[in-house]
């Protein structure tokens, strides 16, 4: 009677860790996605597009007379990069950051739970 309590309670106890686990895999899946999806993208296609642009538009100027406009046109997309650049320097610095406290997350809980499944079979043995 009591190592068939003892077998119940340990699928149970499998049944619920899995569900755990599973849930935190979907969540570090869901969080992963929306961080790729994130504002920071959208204001980079648009930098990346007005720097095209400014490019276009500078090629478009290359006659002596508008020499001047074309090398502040180009400038201009020159700060522009500079910008995109730092903003994904910044994206890059909260994505490792996030990447680290998810792994470290995950491995604490695992670590946790292996520790916790291993004291009923312990207990059988």
């Amino acid at each position: 009677m009591g190592d068939e309590h003892l077998r119940d309670q340990g699928s149970l106890a499998a049944l619920f860790v899995f569900s755990v686990v599973a849930s935190v895999q979907f969540a570090y899946y869901w969080l992963d996605q929306k961080k790729k999806g994130s504002v920071d993208d959208e204001k980079q296609n648009q930098l990346l597009a007005e720097i095209k642009g400014l490019l276009k538009e500078a090629k478009l100027l290359s006659q002596p007379a508008t020499f001047a406009q074309a090398a502040k046109l180009k400038r201009l997309a020159a700060s522009k990069e500079k910008e995109l650049t730092k903003c994904q320097k910044i994206q890059h610095k909260d994505y490792a950051l996030y990447s680290r406290l998810m792994l470290i997350t995950k491995g604490d809980f695992y670590v946790g739970t292996l520790q916790e499944l291993r004291k009923p079979m312990l207990r059988l043995g």
